[in-house]
């Protein structure tokens, strides 16, 4: 390992989508020998993965309690935690962070803060310590490059939600990437009206975007590079692509499963036909209803597909009311449900997977191209519509149809599931996924984009903190 010539900063939004591409990011950071400090309030620096044993040393994980606020169920510190409507609460709880952090920076003199698009205060913050600050998007390029500049953030021109359902003006080059209509009427309210923090997202992103010196993305040029390049020119000031931080089979990683149902699930899978089964996972941030639950059910029952379904249990919701009456006897023969966290990557990796129903997310899309899986994509909120209609774009995945109200049908799951694992109309879907394994997974790749921000980092410190768009343009070239 290179001996730590940087110390990095790393403060990452409450929402483990966002913590656990910070943590991966920070090992790859700490492998190259550069000194992490990960910040995140108790409850969830407990419910992070294990450190590798030879990174202990490397990444030092800092707790900082999170202030209570009314409205912000005790003891509840990630979004995972929350309702929907109350997520609110932890942006306001999570804004009373500042007085911590700026204690806890005063205490060491780091070379850069990595943070993430809600704590727009942290550049104002950096300066007055004069550490350089970088905004890491944990987000695809082509959400970044549909959300537009500050500018357009700040500006509230696209007021209504049918706004949203197209891809803007200022994307030069054809683009599909937008929100359905249903999806949209959420998006605006979120973009241009504060909630109960005082701030919309519409503001913090925007005064992310200003107050940063540089802006790091979680993307690589092989995959969108049209957005990618966009980026430079929306923003004004130096973006990095850092490679897709694909994941690495773990065999092992200690779980709530337990080793008798680890066996069960993968002596299942050994059992099945190569490239068979689908792979049904949505998360652990979307709270499916039940009524979504049973729909989905009946889904992957009129398909007729063998399936492999991991399944966070509503709120509320007994065991034995979760499933249609009836449903793993009907299906017991082709399909296997898990309640609770499994293994997904190690999941992903098995000869038996042929494709995956997911809910669009970004970790979830690079988890399981990186296997070359096709996918069928049930997107339910954020930026996941728009990741969507980038897989659509690309060739490598099928949006199942919705009703107008943005409800789905078992028919169109079950039909999606079929033209994407076994209708002959599918085969130049699952060619072109197969294909992006090549990308995706491509561990050179990435560990170059990688190596590149490392040498702006040097580069950067030695010039005294500053770094001119040319200098970027020279290390991460627009292509």
């Amino acid at each position: 390992m290179a001996k730590e010539h940087h110390h990095v900063v790393m403060f990452p939004w409450l929402a483990f989508g966002h913590m656990l591409p910070f943590l991966e990011l920070s090992k790859n950071l700490a492998a190259k020998g550069i000194r992490i400090s990960f910040i995140s309030t108790p409850r969830n620096i407990q419910r992070l993965p294990t450190l590798p044993a030879n990174l202990v040393n490397h990444i030092n994980l800092v707790e900082i309690g999170l202030p209570s606020v009314d409205g912000l169920p005790v003891d509840s510190e990630a979004t995972i935690d929350l309702k929907l409507e109350e997520v609110q609460y932890l942006k306001k709880a999570y804004d009373k962070l500042q007085g911590p952090f700026e204690r806890f920076l005063d205490q060491i003199s780091p070379d850069l803060i990595i943070f993430d698009f809600a704590p727009y205060w942290i550049p104002e913050i950096a300066a007055k310590f004069r550490v350089p600050s970088a905004f890491f998007s944990v987000f695809s390029a082509a959400t970044l490059a549909f959300l537009g500049p500050p500018s357009e953030l700040r500006s509230g021109h696209r007021s209504r939600p049918e706004d949203f359902t197209a891809a803007p003006d200022w994307i030069p080059f054809p683009s599909t990437v937008s929100f359905r209509l249903d999806q949209a009427v959420r998006i605006c309210k979120n973009i241009n009206f504060p909630d109960i923090s005082g701030k919309s997202s519409g503001e913090r992103w925007a005064e992310t975007v200003e107050g940063s010196d540089f802006v790091m993305v979680r993307g690589c040029r092989e995959f969108e590079g049209e957005y990618v390049n966009l980026l430079h020119k929306l923003y004004q000031k130096p973006v990095f692509p850092i490679g897709l931080l694909p994941p690495q089979c773990s065999v092992g990683r200690s779980s709530d499963m337990t080793a008798e149902n680890r066996s069960d699930m993968f002596s299942w899978l050994d059992k099945q036909a190569h490239r068979s089964v689908v792979f049904v996972g949505f998360g652990s941030e979307y709270k499916m209803t039940i009524d979504q639950v049973h729909e989905l059910a009946f889904g992957l029952e009129l398909s007729k597909l063998p399936f492999l379904w991991v399944l966070r249990k509503p709120e509320g919701i007994d065991r034995a009311d979760l499933l249609p009456s009836g449903f793993e006897d009907r299906t017991k023969a082709r399909g296997l449900v898990c309640v609770g966290w499994a293994p997904q990557v190690e999941i992903l990796a098995h000869m038996a997977i042929g494709g995956c129903l997911s809910h669009s997310g970004w970790g979830s899309i690079i988890e399981s191209l990186s296997y070359g899986h096709a996918q069928i994509l049930l997107p339910m909120m954020a930026d996941q519509g728009l990741n969507a209609k980038l897989l659509v774009e690309k060739g490598t995945g099928l949006e199942v149809e919705r009703n107008e109200d943005g409800t789905f049908s078992r028919d169109a799951v079950a039909k999606s599931m079929r033209l994407v694992l076994i209708d002959p109309e599918g085969e130049p879907l699952r060619l072109k996924a197969a294909k992006m394994r090549n990308i995706i997974s491509y561990q050179d790749l990435h560990e170059d984009y990688l190596n590149r921000f490392v040498q702006h980092l040097d580069s950067y410190k030695k010039q005294g903190h500053s770094v001119s768009k040319e200098a970027a343009k020279e290390e991460f070239p627009a292509e």
